[in-house]
């Protein structure tokens, strides 16, 4: 299952690229969050390894880094039922200010989860696009 976002960030590419690949930010964005616990590697570069660690104690995520480009990021998203494949692009908009794409590409391990997961696309989507207008507002507001 995919699941695509974009939107137009009131940044620069590079300041937004710098809040989006550095996982010490994650909680200030991604609400659900705990901690994130570096495992192996600096974070957010290449090759890193961290855990995103939720509130709730609901799905416990372990990430890798798989690439950091200036104006791209791809993760590997890992918990017990299921793999996420995260892709982040930016571009830089004539008037200085950032498109961020956001593209997951969920694989459900199991065939019950790959059933749940046919029945959770929608709440998945929505969950996708809310982290992102997160990740907006608070890249807007640490631009400087």
């Amino acid at each position: 299952m995919k699941s695509r976002v974009v939107l137009d960030i009131d940044a620069p590419p590079k300041r937004v690229a710098k809040l989006y690949a550095d996982p010490t930010y994650n909680t200030s964005w991604m609400y659900e969050l705990r901690r994130c616990e570096p495992v192996s590697g600096k974070p957010g570069m290449p090759g890193s390894v961290y855990r995103l660690i939720p509130k709730d104690g609901s799905m416990l995520f372990t990430a890798t880094v798989v690439s950091r480009l200036p104006n791209e990021l791809r993760l590997r998203l890992d918990a017990e039922n299921v793999s996420v494949d995260v892709h982040g692009t930016l571009s830089m908009l004539p008037d200085g200010r950032t498109r961020f794409a956001s593209e997951e590409v969920f694989h459900f391990k199991g065939v019950w989860n790959k059933a749940y997961g046919v029945l959770a696309r929608p709440a998945i989507r929505k969950t996708h696009k809310k982290h992102i207008k997160a990740f907006k507002r608070f890249a807007e507001r640490h631009s400087s």
